[in-house]
């Protein structure tokens, strides 16, 4: 039997493209409204940036106490490539507890971003559980290497490095981490659903070369109706 929302929602793209601005969108709305026409109950956002920010905090704690960092290196990057993976597994068990503990007419809102210099999406999608998978539907957020850029540079707040809406990272880092992407490699003869795991999951893809997402206003509400009705056909 379909059920009444998605179960979970897997919403990634480049940094800065607009995925925290659809998840802002959303939660304004009425909770009659986001179901009946984005197909979204009440919800909770699975985002893999608080866990990866957290790391930071602990590392820098542990130096100044005169301890062995674990995670990340005082420059900013991860200790081991793995620890992408970890994130992502991570992902997964929130996602258990939240099944658990929550009705089946409630959303998970899944988040992030992969680049291929740390595996890409294709890595990270190995590392999502039969038990996600099951229940997923992708929104792939579009917008080209400059407009991820562009959107990076203006929104990063130096006074709020924590925070969704405000974070950012420096150009060189960006480039290094997000400028080279595999998804329109994965999607590659696959116009409605990509196979992982064995598991057909359904996928759509919102253009937002354009920004519709920084006003959230009347232009995101139309794009985001018509891209998620045509998920929901694909869902279930």
């Amino acid at each position: 039997m379909k059920p009444e929302v998605f179960k979970a929602l897997l919403l990634i793209a480049r940094p800065a493209a607009g995925k925290s601005e659809i998840i802002d969108y959303l939660k304004k709305l009425s909770p009659l409204d986001r179901r009946d026409n984005y197909h979204v109950g009440d919800f909770t956002v699975i985002d893999d940036f608080p866990m990866l920010w957290t790391w930071f905090e602990e590392d820098d704690i542990l130096t100044r106490l005169g301890h062995p960092r674990l995670h990340t290196t005082t420059e900013g990057n991860f200790i081991n490539n793995y620890l992408w993976d970890l994130l992502v597994e991570r992902i997964c068990l929130d996602y258990v507890k939240y099944r658990r503990d929550t009705p089946m007419t409630s959303t998970a809102i899944i988040e992030f971003s992969r680049g291929l210099e740390h595996g890409g999406y294709r890595r990270a999608f190995e590392h999502l559980s039969e038990f996600v998978l099951n229940d997923l539907a992708i929104l792939y957020v579009d917008v080209p290497w400059e407009e991820s850029l562009r959107k990076n540079r203006k929104r990063f707040n130096p006074d709020k490095p924590d925070s969704i809406l405000e974070h950012g990272l420096s150009d060189e880092k960006l480039e290094l981490l997000y400028k080279e992407i595999d998804w329109e490699t994965i999607i590659a003869d696959h116009p409605e659903y990509i196979h992982i795991k064995g598991i057909r999951v359904p996928y759509v893809v919102f253009n937002n070369q354009d920004d519709v997402t920084t006003e959230r206003g009347a232009a995101l509400g139309i794009r985001l109706k018509a891209t998620l009705d045509n998920l929901w056909m694909r869902y279930g």
